[in-house]
Formats: C-alpha cells, structure tokens, sequence
C-alpha cells in the first residue's frame, strides 16, 4: 500500500503534527468522610489483621495468665447487730444509740486493725512465708542467675580495680529484722491483702483473703472474723467487770456513809437526850399529845359552861333533857301539865271553883318540885365546869413545861434531822445501786457479742487471679479493638489505588476495567499474553472487551489509543498485547506499535527480538509493509520497537511519526501505542499528545496515589486526551472480599458466565 519509507517523503515544514483536542479531566472527587458501609468494607478487605490480633492477644494473655503465680480468695461474711443492754450504764460504755454508716465503717477498721493481723502472723507463722516477708526473698535473692553473675563478674574485676567492682557488685541482701518488727511488717503485708466491705444497704460485712495459698486464705479469714466476734466479746465483759466493780465500791462507799450518817444520829440523840418516837422525836410527840388533850378539854369546858348557863336562866326554854337532867325534865312535864288543867278549869268552872283552887295547889307543887330539880342541875353542873377548868389550867401548864424543854433541845433536833434526811438519801442510793448491780451480774451471764457469722469462709475451687477467662476475653477486646486501630492506620498509611471508586475519587477519571491478576497456577504452559486467546472466555478476556467497549461507546470513538503507566510493572504492555488481540479477535482491524524504545516488550512477547520496528522506520532504515508482522494466534498485526539504540524523543516528536499514524489510521480500526513510563519517559507524553485518546494503567493495590496523580499531571500539561484508567493485576479473591461496589463481578454468582 505505501511504496517508500516515511522518511523518504518530502520535508515537513508545511506538515504540522496533528494535534488532538485533549478530553476535559475532571477535577479529582475528594472522598467521602468515613460511613460504616466504608467502613464495614474496611473491615473486610483488613479481616485477616482483624482475626489475627483477635487471636494472638488472647493467646499471648493466655500463656502469660498461665505464668503467673495463682492467688485465691477467700470470703466469710458476718452479721452487725447490735444488742441492747439492760443496764443503761452499759449502754453509755459499750454502744452508741443506732448503726450509721460511720459506725460500720469502724467496723471494717476493726476488722482489719493491726491487732487482729499480728495474732493471724503469729497463730501461721507468716513471718516465715515468702509472700508477706521482704526479707525471705531477700535471702534467696543470691541463689538469683542475675545476683550470681553480677557477683562473678565483680570478683574478677576486683583484681583490677576494687571501686568498679563496688560498682558492678550487686547489693547485699538485707538481714531479718528483729521479732516485733518482722511481725508488724509481715501483719502490714497481711491487711493489704484483706479486704473487708459492707453490703450495700445492710448490715452485712464481707471479709475477704487472698493469699497464694487457698487452704490459708480460707483459715485466716475465718479466723479474723473469730477474732473480731471475740474481741467484741471480750470487750463487753471487760466492760461489764469495770462496771461490777464500780457498782461494788460505790455499794461498799455508800454503806460506809450510812453507817457513819446512823453512827452521829445516836450518838447526837443521845448527848442531847432526844428519844425517837413512833414519827417524830418524842419531846414533839409530847407536845402534840398535850395540845390535843388541851384541845379537848377547853371544848368540854366550854360545854359544860354552856350547860350551866342554860341551867341558870330557869325555865327560859333550855333543854334541860339534852343536859342530862331527866327528873327536872319530868317535873317540869307535870308543872305544864297542870298549867294547862288549871286554864281549862278556869274556862270553864270560874276561878273561884273548888276545882280550880284544887287545879292551883297542885301546880304551885310542880312549881316547887321544878325548883328544886333546877337548884340540884346547877350544883352538878358548876362542879363539872369547874372540874373542867382546872383540867384545862393543867394542861396548860404541862403545856408551857413541855413547850420550854423542847425549845431547849431543838438545835439538836435540827441537826438530827438533817442526818436522818442525809440517811434516807444514802439508802434511796444505795438500793438503787444494789439494783444496777444485781441487773450486771445477770447481764454477764446471759452476754451476746453484736456480731455473728453468716458464713464461714470455704476453700476456693479455683484462683481468683488470674482470671483467665476474664482474661482471655479483655484480651480479646483489646485484640479487636488493636486490630482496629491496625487496620485504621493500614487505611491511613495505604495511599494505593484498590478500586474503581478509588480512581474515581483519586484521579476523577473513570475506571473502565479491571484488569484480573493471572496466578501461574491459572496459566498453566500459557503466557498472560497469550491467555486471552487461549481462553477467550475467562475473566481477563471479558475485562479486555470491557475496555474495548469502554473505548468505543465513547461520543468519540478513538483510533488510535495510547496505553502508558505511572511506572514500570504496571502491567501495560500486557493490557495492550491482550486489549490488541481481543479486538482482533472480535473482527476489527488492530495495529500494535511498540512505543516503548528503551525497554521493548512487543519483542519478547512476539518472539521477534531484534526485528527492525518503528524506530528503524522513523530513521528511513526500513519500510511500512517491512516492519508490519502478523500475531500467529491471530490477525492482530504489530510493529515492534526496533533495533536501533537512539533517543526517540526526536523521532516521536518528528513529522514522520504523525505521517505514520495518519497513514496506518487508513488501514486499521484501532491503533493501540504501547508507550513508556509517562512519569520517567518524556517519549509517552509526545506520544500521548499526537493519540486520540490515552489509557492510564495503574497496579491495582500497589501504585501510590501521589505518584499516579503526578503521572496523569505531566499527561495533562502534554495536552494528552485522557480517557480514564485500568487497574491491572486485580487479585479476584481479594478484591472480591473487600466489599468495593465493583467486587460484585467476581461473586461466585456470576462464574457460569466465565470459563477458566
């Protein structure tokens, strides 16, 4: 078809290279933040770092749980309740009025005071055991590799200099103690190990031990609750012994003052001559016996003076009955008798009648008779009266007598009486202290401490550290949330390309195919060049027609399509043999060029190393139709480098490399350069700027971002039409785990569609 060389043409100063309108590059998308579908894909693309510190943390805490040495413990609990006490004087001594909060955290104190440890140290002998005596394991520090060969070590070098052999020589184990301060060290070791607590919203203590030893821990815990009840115990008779013996001697003191108080009685009656009568001293008795019959006799004077005064005014209507005088009483019954005959008489007979002289006589007889009877009252009357004064002058007289001998003695009388008060005080105590006494003595007999147990502690089945379960489990969490943070800063630290989303996001180019990786176990005797002839089905075949498609559905298909990477091992020349050979294969006319002068591929794969090519043909040294071989696995045909070893620079950016490609652009319907590395090779960026399009390769989880980024800057800067990119060398199994959106095309779902 063309009969001359390109260069054999005539020169090109009216033939200006054609320029291709480069595509528009979006600007890069800045990826979203973090979502937790991003991150469940995280997750699991990064699983295997996930299960792997999930199973190494646990397992390393297992061995290092395994290495350390088992403590067990042991609880017993114990019952605060307070008893009452009969006696209010223990009360003050022994409780206070309610259980606070303050009163229970006292007892957590007692419980775990020095006293009760130094008796558990001394009852176990813990001042020999390693685990509460520093100077135990001080003495068996020299029988340590480390004490050992530091002492060697410092015997040798003493020959040499004795100051460095101080300073390499280790420290002398420190001797024992004494006795009273081994047993306080190893008591002070011993509390930090009981821990003692209350229940919350009870009265229930819990003490608990733990020690490396489970028979020891289940002993001394339950022998300081012992202790504890005991020493309540014992606190309370002490108690209730100092309040007996108080109670004694103030009994015994208050007898010794009664009897001194009763011994100054007698003693003061009988020096001032009181004699103590039935309720008062018998000198007031005395008076009050004289005043009192005194009384009465004054009364009966006063009666009988009465009586006497009535007998004496006569008839003038006293009644003489109630005086006792029954005859004059009579007499003068008869005399108004006859009083009253004598006025009938005279009404009726006249007063001169016989009858009625007869009627007068006799009344001048009961006249007489009445009389005579009042003469005899009187005498009686005045004799009684008189009788009466002198009883009453008698007494009187006693009276003054017994008055005056009174007022003699009352100063003695007054203090006799104080004492006697000062006694019955001092019996009033002492009864009651006799009865304070008494209520102590039952209250010894029946005492109680305030304070019981629950329940013993028992022999622990198991340590209670370490707890490998829990221990296994928070390594496990921590392993997770390790891995976590692994995978965070995998994320962090990989700034490789792992999916079309990522190119998209990175590049805001579009990803047109993913690009398989083949396994040498999938290739079997075939090379990758080879595989998509071979196996024209497979997934590698279907991402090449994935990416033809993606060429031609474009609004301008391109014909001639440079392929370049950021660097070398992208997998480039790959993509164009097969991209080449699968649209070959389809019908198309496809023409490869080998672009890439400094490292030719098109050689090797086509086993034509050494072939002239298109350098040769840009220097004029060979034809067209020369240099144009045919695939032999189908009718793709190429055009190799070259042989010659020149700067191609010049030549690609020579007219005769714009006059090729418009030539074969006649001839062929796809033109695929296989060009170099666009980062390091100047020759891509001239290639790519005379294409219609270029195709950017990039290793699938491998190229850095940065790099790929700056690639794609020089192809922007060169005015190269920059259609989008491929990621090559895609592992299936692993980007079909990652969770991106376009892993879905290796779900196993979809393998009826492919045959490998």
């Amino acid at each position: 078809m063309l009969d001359r060389p390109v260069e054999s043409r005539p020169p090109s100063n009216e033939r200006k290279p054609q320029l291709r309108t480069p595509a528009p590059v979006a600007t890069p998308i800045e990826p979203e933040g973090l979502t937790v579908t991003a991150l469940l894909a995280a997750l699991r693309r990064r699983r295997l770092v996930l299960v792997l510190c999930a199973l190494l943390f646990p397992i390393a805490a297992f061995i290092a749980a395994k290495q350390l040495t088992p403590r067990y413990t042991a609880t017993a609990t114990v019952m605060f309740e307070p008893t009452d006490y009969s006696a209010r004087e223990l009360q003050s001594i022994l409780r206070d009025e309610t259980t606070t909060d303050a009163v229970l955290a006292s007892q957590v104190d007692v419980i775990r005071s020095l006293s009760i440890a130094r008796r558990i140290v001394r009852q176990y002998d813990l001042t020999d055991r390693e685990e509460f005596s520093w100077w135990v394991r001080e003495a068996k520090r020299p029988e340590q590799w480390l004490y050992r060969w530091q002492d060697g070590i410092a015997r040798r070098v003493a020959t040499l200099s004795t100051d460095l052999a101080d300073l390499i020589a280790p420290e002398a184990p420190v001797p024992r103690p004494g006795r009273e301060r081994a047993e306080i060290s190893a008591a002070e070791a011993l509390r930090d190990k009981i821990l003692v607590s209350v229940v919350r919203n009870s009265r229930v203590l819990t003490v608990q031990v733990t020690t490396e030893d489970a028979q020891l821990s289940t002993d001394i815990a339950n022998m300081a609750a012992d202790l504890y009840i005991s020493d309540q115990l014992e606190a309370k008779f002490n108690a209730v012994r100092r309040a007996n013996e108080w109670l004694d001697g103030r009994v015994a003191q208050l007898r010794q003052e009664l009897q001194t108080t009763e011994s100054r009685i007698a003693d003061l009656r009988s020096r001032s001559g009181l004699t103590r009568g039935v309720s008062a001293g018998l000198g007031t008795e005395q008076v009050s016996k004289l005043n009192s019959d005194l009384i009465e006799s004054r009364n009966l004077l006063a009666t009988a003076e009465a009586r006497l005064a009535a007998a004496r005014r006569g008839g003038g209507g006293a009644d003489l009955t109630a005086l006792g005088a029954s005859n004059l009483t009579g007499a003068r019954a008869a005399r108004d008798d006859a009083r009253r005959e004598v006025e009938r008489l005279q009404a009726t007979l006249g007063s001169n009648h016989p009858d009625v002289r007869a009627a007068r006589s006799r009344l001048a007889e009961a006249e007489r008779s009445v009389s005579g009877e009042t003469g005899r009252v009187v005498q009686a009357l005045d004799a009684e009266a008189r009788a009466a004064r002198a009883r009453v002058s008698s007494l009187e007289e006693a009276l003054k007598t017994q008055e005056s001998l009174l007022n003699q003695s009352s100063g003695a009388e007054i203090q006799v009486g104080a004492l006697e008060r000062d006694a019955d005080a001092a019996r009033s105590l002492l009864r009651a202290v006799l009865e304070r006494s008494q209520q102590t003595v039952s209250q010894t007999a029946i005492e109680k401490p305030d304070a019981r147990v629950l329940s013993p502690a028992t022999i622990p089945g198991r340590p209670s550290f370490p707890k490998i379960p829990l221990f296994v489990a928070a390594a496990t969490i921590l392993g997770v949330l390790f891995g976590l943070l692994v995978i965070w800063f995998l994320e962090q630290a990989d700034s490789t390309i792992r999916s079309g989303e990522e190119v998209r996001a990175a590049l805001g180019l579009p990803c047109l195919a993913l690009v398989p990786m083949l396994k040498r176990g999938l290739l079997g005797r075939h090379k990758v060049e080879d595989y998509v002839v071979r196996k024209p089905l497979s997934p590698f075949s279907e991402s090449m027609r994935t990416l033809r498609a993606a060429l031609w559905l474009g609004s301008e298909p391109p014909r001639v399509v440079v392929i370049t990477a950021a660097r070398p091992g992208e997998g480039k020349t790959t993509t164009s043999v097969a991209l080449a050979r699968s649209a070959a294969m389809n019908g198309e006319r496809v023409l490869l060029i080998d672009c890439d002068v400094r490292q030719p591929a098109l050689g090797r794969v086509f086993r034509c190393e050494g072939a002239p090519g298109v350098t040769d043909l840009l220097l004029g040294q060979a034809l067209l139709e020369r240099i144009i071989r045919r695939d032999h696995l189908s009718s793709l045909d190429y055009i190799p480098a070259g042989a010659a070893e020149i700067h191609s620079l010049g030549l690609f950016m020579s007219e005769a490399m714009a006059g090729l490609l418009d030539r074969v652009r006649r001839d062929y319907d796809l033109i695929i350069l296989d060009a170099p590395p666009a980062l390091a090779m100047a020759d891509a960026r001239v290639v790519a700027r005379l294409a219609d399009a270029t195709l950017l390769c990039v290793r699938w989880r491998d190229t850095p971002r940065s790099v790929v980024r700056n690639s794609l800057g020089l192809l922007e800067e060169a005015h190269a039409r920059v259609i989008g990119a491929a990621l090559t060398q895609v592992d299936a199994k692993v980007h079909g785990r990652s969770g991106y959106a376009d892993a879905e095309v290796y779900h196993p779902r979809y393998g009826g569609y492919f045959r490998e």
